[in-house]
C-alpha cells in the first residue's frame, strides 16, 4: 500500500495533497468545457448547464434540450430539470443542498431538495428592467448584481426578502465578491466590487472607495472564514490581503498572459488559479506549485477546508494536509503518533521493537493515541483508517486509564464516512465537512437521493430518528408509483404502521398535491393527531368525515373550525343535515350562534322544527327591540309558530299578553309623552303610579289580571320610591291590607322614615308583643317601646329597655316597671 505522502507537494513550508476521490467521472462526449459546473458546498451535488455562450457540435434534439442535470460527485445523475422558463444567469447552492436558479429578469426559483418542485419569488428593485448580470451564493443566501450596478441581497431563503443595497459608483464590474454575515463586523452581508483601479465595499447603507490603485482587478475572491481576499490583477500578479484591506499578505507572479478562468480559495490557507486544464496553488509568502498534469478541462468547486477539481475523468479533492496526518506521516517524523505508528507496524511484523517504541513515548502516550484518532479521521485510505485506529488501540491498551469516547466516536464517523463517500453515493465528505454538516443533514442528503436503505441504517447505527426517512419514502412512493392507488396504500400502511413519529397527514398530502384524492382520505385513517387529519380532509371535500374526526378529537376549538368552513362551502340546508345527527356540533353550532348570527340559529331551529327554542329567540329579539312594530311582528311570528300545537297553549297565551303589554305602552306613549315600550306588566303598573296615573295602572291591573297582593307590593314600593309619605299615611288609615302591614313598616323604614314607618306598628297585629317591642325600638321610640312592654307586662323586656333608653326615658321606663311590681 502506498504512503499517504506520495500525493503531497510542499508549497513553502506547508505540504499540500490531492486525493482522487472518483474516476471515469463524466462520459467523454458530454465535453464539460460548454458547461458552467456549480457544486453544493460540503461536497454535495453538482449542477451542469450547458453555457449559451459557447458554441459546440450539434447532436440531434437530446443535445438542444435545456436542461439543469445534477450529479453526485461521482457522476451519478441524481435529477434532470428540465428548463423553459428564461434564460438562467446564475446557479448556486444552500448549505442545506437547495438549489436556486436566477433568470435574467430577477425570477428566483428554489428546489427544497432533489426531487420536489420549486418555490419561485422575485428580486424586484429593477431586476426585470435592467436585468440580473451575475450572483454570488453564500451558506444562507445570496446577492445579485444587476445590469446597473445595483446590488440586490436576499439573506434568508424561508423568508425571502430582497434587500437593496446602497448604490454602487457607475463603470464596468471586472469581478466581485461578498463577504458573508456571520464575517462581517455589522453582521450584514458585505459587497465587494471592482470597478476600474479600485474595489468598493457596499453594504446596506453605503458605498465605501477602498482606495486601490493597482486594478483592474480579473478576479476577486474572499476566503472561507471571510479573513481574506484574493486578487488577480491584469499584469498576472495575485494579491492576498486582509478582508479589511489594511495588511498586505503575500503577492504572486503567475508569468502567464492569459488570464486564469477561475480563481478560488483552497481552504483558508491557499488560492487555487484555474486554467483550462492547468491548476497553479499558491501558498503563503508568493510559494506555488504548478498542477499541468489534466488531461481535460476542470472546473473548480471551492469547500470549507479545499476545493474539488472536477473533470470529464476524475474528481479530485486538494487540501493542505491536516496537521495531525503531517505529524504521523511525515517523512522522518518523531512525533509520538508517528513512533506509535510505527509500532503497530512493528507487532505486526512481530518484533520487539514495538515494545521499545512503547517505552520511547510512554510519558507521551496519550497523546500519541489522540494523534493518531484524529489522522485516521482525516485520511480518505480505509487502509490507512484501520493502520491509525489500531496504532490508537494497542496504544490504549497499554494506558492504565484512557477516555475510549474519542476512539469510538471517530470509529462510527468513520464508518459513517466511508459508507457515504462510496462511488454509487458520491458524497466524498472530509471529516471536517461531516463535522460541520452534522449527521442529521447528512441523513437528510441521502434521503433527497433516495438512498432510503442507508439512511435508516446510519440513523439506527447513531440512534437518530428515522421517521423522516419513512416519510420521505412514502411521499416519494405516492408521487412516483404507477399502482393502483389501494396497493400503495397497503405497501404504505405496511411500512410505516406502528413506527414511532410517523406523520401520516404528510404523505396524504402528498397524494392530495397529486391528485389521488381517494388514496389521501385513506392514508388520513392512519393519522393519530385530529389536528393533522382535518385541515387536509376539508381540502379534499370529506366535510362529514373531518368532523366526525374533530369531534372524536375532543377538541371543540377544531370542531368549530370545521363548522366555520363547513357553513362557508356548503348549502345551508345541507350544512343543517350533517350537523343535525351530530348532537356535540349541533351545540357548538347554537352556542356560538346565540352570540355572533342569530339569523342562523333561527334557520337552525326551523330545520330542526324546534318550535319553542324559535319562538324564544323571536321573543328575545322583541323584548330587545325599542320599536314597538318590528317588536309586534316579532311576537306575531313567536305566537304563528307555537299555535299549531296544543303543547304549546299556554306559552301562546303569554306572547298574546305581551301582544297586549305592547299596544298599551303604545298608548302610553303617545298620551304621556314618556317611555315605556321593553318594560314588563309590573314595570308597568310602578311607573304609571311613580307618575300619579293610578287610573290607568288599575286599568292594566285588571287587563292583565294582576293578583291583588302584587298590586298592593307594586304600589307600596312605588310610593316609597317617590317619598310619597302622605299617600303612604292615607293608607295606613284603612283597616285592611292583602299583603298585611309588615311590610309597610320595613319599606318605610328601610327608606329612611322611622315616624311614618311606626305609624305602621299599631296595625300589626299578628306580631307578637316582643316582634313590636323590637319594631319601637328601631324607630328610637324606647318610650312606645316600654309601653309595649308593660302592656305585655314583661319585666325582662322592660329592664333591657331601660339599658337603651336615657334621660326622662329611663326614668319613664322605672316608672313602668315600678308599676309593674305594684300590680304584682
Amino acid at each position: 500500500m502506498p504512503k499517504p505522502t506520495t500525493n503531497w507537494e510542499k508549497i513553502g513550508d506547508k505540504f499540500y495533497r490531492r486525493i482522487q476521490l472518483y474516476d471515469s467521472v463524466f462520459d467523454p462526449d458530454l465535453e464539460l468545457e460548454n458547461y458552467t459546473v456549480t457544486g453544493a458546498p460540503y461536497s454535495g451535488a453538482v449542477a451542469l448547464r450547458r453555457d449559451d455562450s459557447k458554441i459546440y457540435s450539434y447532436r440531434g434534439t437530446q443535445a438542444a434540450k435545456s436542461t439543469i442535470d445534477i450529479y453526485s460527485c461521482a457522476g451519478k445523475l441524481l435529477r434532470q430539470i428540465s428548463w423553459d422558463r428564461g434564460n438562467v444567469k446564475c446557479i448556486g447552492w444552500s448549505e442545506d443542498e437547495r438549489l436556486l436558479l436566477v433568470t435574467e429578469d430577477g425570477t428566483v426559483r428554489m428546489y427544497t431538495d432533489l426531487q420536489g418542485d420549486s418555490t419561485p419569488f422575485t428580486l424586484g428593485h429593477g431586476a426585470e428592467e435592467h436585468g440580473v448580470k451575475d450572483c454570488r451564493f453564500w451558506s444562507n443566501g445570496f446577492v445579485a448584481l444587476l445590469g446597473n450596478n445595483s446590488v440586490v441581497a436576499v439573506t434568508r431563503y424561508d423568508e425571502p426578502r430582497p434587500q437593496l443595497l446602497a448604490s454602487a459608483p457607475p463603470g464596468e464590474v471586472a469581478s466581485w465578491a461578498v463577504i458573508a454575515p456571520e464575517h462581517t463586523s455589522s453582521r450584514a452581508v458585505e459587497v465587494l466590487l471592482a470597478i476600474d483601479s479600485s474595489v468598493y465595499v457596499v453594504d446596506a447603507v453605503e458605498c465605501e472607495d477602498r482606495g486601490l490603485e493597482a486594478g483592474p482587478f480579473r478576479h476577486l475572491c474572499v476566503s472561507p472564514n471571510g479573513k481574506f481576499i484574493a486578487l488577480y490583477t491584469d499584469d498576472g500578479k495575485v494579491w492576498v490581503i486582509s478582508s479589511d484591506f489594511q495588511d498586505p499578505l503575500s503577492e504572486y507572479q503567475s508569468k502567464v498572459k492569459t488570464p486564469p478562468k477561475d480563481l478560488q480559495w483552497c481552504g483558508n490557507n491557499a488560492v487555487v488559479l484555474a486554467w483550462e486544464d492547468e491548476l497553479h496553488l499558491v501558498g503563503p509568502n508568493g510559494a506555488f506549485e504548478r498542477f499541468d498534469d489534466y488531461a481535460s478541462f476542470l472546473h473548480l468547486l471551492p469547500d470549507i477546508d479545499g476545493i474539488r477539481v472536477l473533470t470529464n475523468d476524475k474528481c479530485e479533492f486538494l487540501q493542505k494536509v491536516p496537521e495531525s496526518v503531517e505529524e504521523v506521516f511525515r517523512i522522518g517524523s518523531e512525533t509520538p503518533s508517528a513512533v506509535l505508528l510505527d509500532a503497530i507496524d512493528q507487532l505486526e511484523n512481530k518484533s520487539p521493537k514495538a515494545d521499545d517504541n512503547i517505552q520511547l513515548i510512554r510519558s507521551k502516550l496519550d497523546e500519541a493515541v489522540d494523534g493518531c484518532v484524529r489522522a485516521a479521521g482525516q485520511e480518505y485510505s480505509i487502509h490507512w483508517q484501520k493502520q491509525l485506529l489500531k496504532a490508537a488501540s494497542f496504544g490504549k491498551s497499554v494506558l492504565d486509564l484512557y477516555s475510549s469516547d474519542d476512539f469510538v466516536e471517530m470509529t462510527e464517523a468513520l464508518r459513517v464516512l466511508n459508507a457515504v463517500r462510496f462511488f454509487e453515493i458520491g458524497l466524498p465528505l472530509s471529516y471536517d465537512q461531516y463535522f460541520q454538516l452534522t449527521p442529521e443533514r447528512l441523513i437528510q442528503r441521502l434521503v433527497n437521493r433516495q438512498e432510503y436503505l442507508l439512511a435508516l441504517k446510519i440513523s439506527e447505527y447513531l440512534h437518530l430518528p428515522v421517521d423522516r426517512i419513512y416519510v420521505h419514502w412514502a411521499r416519494q412512493k405516492v408521487r412516483s408509483s404507477d399502482a393502483d392507488q389501494d396497493n400503495i396504500c397497503e405497501e404504505i400502511i405496511r411500512k410505516l404502521n406502528g413506527k414511532r413519529g410517523i406523520s401520516f397527514e404528510e404523505v396524504a398530502r402528498a397524494a392530495y398535491d397529486d391528485g389521488r384524492d381517494t388514496l389521501a382520505t385513506k392514508l388520513l385513517e392512519h393519522e393519530p393527531r385530529a389536528g393533522k387529519q382535518v385541515p387536509l380532509l376539508m381540502s379534499n371535500g370529506e366535510e362529514s368525515i373531518a368532523l366526525d374526526k374533530a369531534i372524536e378529537s375532543g377538541d371543540t376549538d377544531l370542531v368549530f373550525y370545521v363548522l366555520l368552513n363547513m357553513k362557508k362551502n356548503m348549502p345551508l340546508s345541507s350544512f343543517f343535515r350533517t350537523i343535525n345527527s351530530r348532537p356535540i356540533a349541533t351545540a357548538i353550532v347554537e352556542s356560538s350562534a346565540k352570540d355572533q348570527d342569530q339569523e342562523l340559529l333561527k334557520d337552525l331551529y326551523y330545520q330542526d322544527d324546534r318550535r319553542l327554542d324559535g319562538a324564544n329567540l323571536l321573543i328575545s329579539e322583541a323584548l330587545d327591540s325599542s320599536d314597538i312594530g318590528p317588536a309586534t311582528d316579532k311576537l306575531k311570528m313567536a305566537a304563528k309558530l307555537l299555535r299549531d300545537s296544543k303543547e304549546y297553549a299556554h306559552q301562546v297565551a303569554a306572547i298574546d299578553d305581551a301582544q297586549r303589554l305592547l299596544r298599551f305602552q303604545e298608548v302610553f306613549e303617545k298620551e304621556l309623552n314618556d317611555r315605556y315600550v321593553g318594560l314588563s306588566v309590573n314595570e308597568t303598573l310602578s311607573k304609571l303610579i311613580k307618575n300619579g296615573n293610578m287610573k290607568r295602572s288599575q286599568k292594566v291591573q285588571s287587563e292583565f289580571k294582576v293578583s291583588e297582593k302584587t298590586y298592593w307590593w307594586i304600589r307600596l314600593r312605588a310610593f316609597v320610591s317617590r317619598r310619597d309619605w302622605k299617600e303612604l299615611e292615607e293608607i295606613s288609615k284603612g283597616r285592611r291590607s292583602p299583603i298585611g302591614w309588615e311590610p309597610f313598616f320595613n319599606e318605610i323604614l328601610g327608606a329612611g322614615n322611622p315616624k311614618v314607618a311606626s305609624v305602621f306598628i299599631p296595625k300589626c297585629t299578628n306580631l307578637t308583643p316582643p316582634e313590636r317591642i323590637e319594631m319601637w325600638v328601631k324607630c328610637g321610640m324606647v318610650i312606645k317601646a316600654g309601653e309595649e312592654a308593660l302592656k305585655a307586662k314583661d319585666r325582662a323586656a322592660l329592664e333591657e329597655l331601660r339599658t337603651k333608653a336615657t334621660g326622662n326615658g329611663m326614668l319613664e321606663i322605672d316608672r313602668m316597671i315600678a308599676q309593674l311590681q305594684k300590680g304584682r
